[in-house]
């Protein structure tokens, strides 16, 4: 199982930190992201609660339903496909939370790889990757 969990103050102010995390058009522009594109809007908000985006993150194509929208402090998120590599996904999570003039972010990811002999280390280089890719989206944001 991977369990990928980052925290980081980002020093912008905690609306801008949400909807750079929030918009799916954004997210080409973060390192290691190709794209990012909204296949269903969501119920109120195109990147709202209901949308499916797909992003493509190195070689990966993942398909994130978000299922958790309350900005600008919660965004949660559960990938329903990826490929070319499967994985089952329990829940990935953007908490913000004012923190001065800046935001706290603490980022979650929890799933497993489906493969029955590599799979326990392969959970580990995606943790250790999610991470990476994660705290590199959050200082991406900051420069900004």
């Amino acid at each position: 199982m991977f369990n990928i969990k980052v925290e980081r103050i980002v020093h912008k102010p905690i609306e801008e930190v949400f909807a750079a995390i929030a918009d799916h058009a954004n997210y080409g522009a973060f390192p290691g992201v190709k794209s990012g594109q909204l296949i269903e809007s969501g119920k109120k908000e195109p990147n709202g609660l209901g949308a499916l985006r797909r992003v493509e993150v190195g070689p990966f194509t993942l398909c994130e339903r978000i299922v958790g929208f309350q900005p600008p402090n919660l965004m949660q998120y559960k990938i329903e496909k990826a490929s070319p590599i499967q994985f089952e996904h329990e829940i990935g999570e953007v908490k913000l939370v004012v923190s001065g003039d800046n935001t706290l972010v603490t980022w979650k990811s929890i799933g497993h790889l489906r493969f029955p002999i590599l799979g326990g280390l392969l959970d580990k280089i995606m943790q250790k990757q999610g991470a990476t890719g994660f705290a590199s989206i959050l200082k991406a944001i900051e420069k900004t």
